[in-house]
């Protein structure tokens, strides 16, 4: 039996972390970039690169009601 893959913990703490470096939303943290601008990317495309990987990956989070995942790596 095949196990379910496992949270890229460096992957998450990115999301945590990096701001949008363009747009609307410059210098917003990736996690708190609302849903309906991640989805508008997933409808044009996601950028290329480890900006695209890290902001499908937040709509594939938001998208299944993950964002509990996210919350012990925020720092207040």
């Amino acid at each position: 039996m095949q196990e379910a893959p496992q949270p890229n913990g460096e992957l998450l703490l990115q999301l945590v972390t990096m701001p949008m470096p363009f747009g609307k939303y410059k210098g917003t943290l990736l996690y708190q970039l609302p849903v309906f601008y991640l989805e508008w990317f997933k409808r044009k495309g996601f950028p290329k690169g480890k900006l695209g990987t890290l902001m499908e990956t937040l709509y594939e989070i938001k998208l299944n009601g993950l964002e509990g995942l996210l919350l012990p790596l925020v720092k207040k």
